[in-house]
């Protein structure tokens, strides 16, 4: 059984070794790599993305995996090598379902239609993409084709299970319901109160100055930038290449101090989760974040819960204010407090407070929804996200570059599974902070001395080390004892924003 498990590992390793190849081409092109090597890009990435998929379904990593499996049923249920057993035969099943030309086809296209979305939003040019688009739209239902889905089940659900196994549309849209349900009046409160003055906020921040703002803030927080790197780019992300070589890349304003300043800390999360990985699971379907909506838990934790808290601030401000002393030597580190947590319904996602943030995934989720389903046609999406932005948060887009052209998701990915992952990851943010909290009081009180190891330490031993191991709702019961709830993000929310604008 050990010699059966051993080569089962070295066929996983080099799917992964093969996946981490094309994680440094995509790097690339979202950094560096100049407009003209596009074309060529794209056949590169979907080469390595068909010969992954081939080693992946060889028929011998199906025969090991059946011949392992009396040896994963002797296991504990939570050991290493039954986790990668139950895990990598679940993957095998579904990657068995889609062809490796198809698979090409997906990342050919889809190298393709992100470069055309870096030249298309800041030319407000939707019609440059609509038709990769409409593409992106085939090629999404086709892959939910291959996957199926269960009788009286939603065509999205294949594509959900991909980044958040065990959600689906049915459980999704009540959860959903429910957030807009306790939102709704929440923010329709916090609007009968006068605004916080962030006017300060817009003044001018050089970039260099920001930059080395953010990077000493991230490497105190434990991002080891010996297993690391930061770049910039037109949409921040974290990507992985392998053990000791997770790297993030931000953006900046100069007349915008908390678009860098955030997206850094929002992304640092995203990479410690991955640098904390056991690397016994390296190189196998273990050694990645269990789900989509469980890594974003991790990056919002550390923009929000961590880098939006007063006690953060009490420590960090006073340094950040002798930085910019010309900005902010007027501005008091309450007044600095308010601005940063300011409430008021916008047109940009990544921009938005975290009262109203949740209500632009739902209104993603359910364009999604609408397109699979055949109910929207992508010529008519830049003025069913108008509609949709007017209904949900009363304001309205000026033009596409700020409306139907902002996230780069569906421009170089699917439509459908993508984005439903951001409000799972902020409930969890919330369920997971409060478990943290309570086995380390002190956290709070280690941030307003600008450290946070016990925090970075209980989300090592709780959910980083685990990798893929357990699925998102295994991770909540076995740190909580309890299923999902929306309660926690709630009693946070309706807490903090209470006090801050005393309703």
């Amino acid at each position: 059984m050990q010699e059966k498990l051993n080569e089962l590992k070295a066929r996983l390793q080099a799917v992964y070794d093969l996946h981490g190849a094309a994680a440094l081409l995509y790097w690339d092109q979202a950094t560096y790599m100049p407009p003209g090597g596009a074309e060529a890009r794209g056949r590169q990435l979907a080469t390595l993305s068909q010969l992954a998929q081939e080693q992946f379904t060889d028929p011998a990593v199906g025969r090991l995996l059946e011949e392992l499996q009396p040896y994963a049923a002797s296991l504990p249920y939570d050991s290493d090598d039954a986790s990668l057993l139950r895990v990598t035969g679940r993957q095998y099943q579904r990657a068995l379902k889609l062809p490796p030309q198809f698979v090409a086809e997906i990342a050919s296209h889809g190298a393709r239609a992100y470069q055309a979305w870096t030249v298309a939003r800041p030319a407000n040019d939707f019609a440059a993409v609509q038709p990769l688009l409409e593409r992106t739209l085939e090629l999404s239902r086709r892959a939910a084709e291959y996957f199926g889905w269960p009788a009286g089940g939603h065509v999205a659900d294949a594509l959900i299970e991909e980044a958040d196994y065990g959600m689906t549309v049915a459980t999704l849209q009540p959860l959903f319901a429910a957030l807009r349900q306790q939102l709704t009046p929440l923010v329709a409160a916090i609007q009968q109160q006068p605004a916080p003055d962030d006017s300060f906020l817009y003044r001018h921040y050089p970039e260099q100055q920001q930059w080395d703002f953010g990077v000493e803030v991230i490497q105190r927080f434990g991002y080891d930038f010996q297993q690391g790197r930061q770049d910039k780019t037109h949409h921040p992300f974290m990507i992985k290449f392998g053990p000791g070589d997770v790297r993030i890349t931000t953006r900046f304003r100069e007349n915008d101090l908390g678009d860098g300043l955030f997206s850094t800390m929002h992304e640092s999360g995203h990479a410690m989760y991955e640098q904390g990985v056991s690397l016994a699971l390296a190189g196998t379907p273990l050694g990645g974040g269990a789900s989509a909506g469980v890594h974003e838990s991790q990056s919002r934790l550390w923009e929000n819960l961590v880098g939006r808290s007063q006690a953060f601030w009490s420590y960090y401000y006073p340094r950040l204010q002798a930085l910019f002393a010309q900005q902010l030597g007027d501005v008091a580190q309450d007044a600095f407090y308010r601005a940063i947590n300011k409430v008021q319904p916008s047109l940009i996602r990544v921009d938005a407070d975290e009262v109203t943030y949740n209500l632009h995934v739902i209104i993603r989720f359910e364009l999604e929804l609408a397109l699979l389903e055949g109910r929207l046609a992508v010529r008519d999406l830049p003025e069913a996200w108008r509609a949709s932005y007017r209904d949900y948060l009363g304001v309205e887009a000026p033009d596409d570059r700020d409306g139907v052209l902002q996230d780069m998701h569906w421009y170089y990915s699917q439509i459908g599974g993508g984005f439903q992952g951001y409000t799972l990851g902020n409930i969890l943010s919330a369920t997971f902070w409060q478990a943290a909290n309570a086995a380390h009081p002190e956290i709070e009180a280690q941030m307003a001395e600008g450290r946070f190891d016990a925090l970075l330490s209980w989300l090592r031993a709780n959910i980083h080390q685990h990798g893929s191991k357990f699925t998102a709702a295994e991770l909540v019961q076995r740190i909580t004892g309890a299923p999902l709830s929306i309660e926690p993000y709630i009693g946070y929310l309706t807490n903090k924003y209470g006090a801050l604008y005393g309703i």
